[in-house]
């Protein structure tokens, strides 16, 4: 079974929702973590908000560190970072991979707006992602 990280900044939001998706997706393909590379104390309540739309709970889901990761060992097939270009190249080097991919999305914790706007842009964000997914999958 490929075993696959999505990393992204704080774990708090992206690569939360990716991982997520890719399990309910295909649960019995891959063996799915995420992890941030500065990770917040929790989700980030518009994300856990609009996942339980999609029928996912990640209101119990706690945010780890990659590198924390990468120190115990652990070894991925797959290392996806959802962030921008820089994060992306700050993300530890892990050892084993055999593919490495970036796909770029914006960060939840940087809604604007009113509540209904910013709940709107993480619904775009949350989309996007599963759309990916989707992708990936072939």
């Amino acid at each position: 079974m490929d075993k696959v990280l999505f990393i992204c900044g704080r774990n708090s939001g992206r690569s939360q929702i990716a991982a997520a998706y890719l399990k309910q997706l295909a649960p019995d393909r891959f063996e799915v973590k995420s992890a941030g590379l500065d990770p917040a104390d929790s989700v980030h309540p518009l994300v856990i908000d609009v996942m339980k739309e999609e029928g996912v709970d990640l209101s119990q889901n706690t945010p780890q560190s990659a590198f924390d990761l990468f120190k115990k060992g652990e070894l991925f097939t797959h290392v996806i970072t959802v962030c921008d270009a820089e994060t992306d190249s700050n993300c530890p080097v892990f050892p084993g991979i055999t593919t490495r991919l970036n796909w770029p999305f914006e960060n939840p914790e940087d809604a604007q707006g009113s509540d209904q706007e910013k709940r709107d842009q993480v619904r775009m964000i949350r989309n996007q992602i599963k759309q990916a997914i989707i992708d990936f999958l072939g």
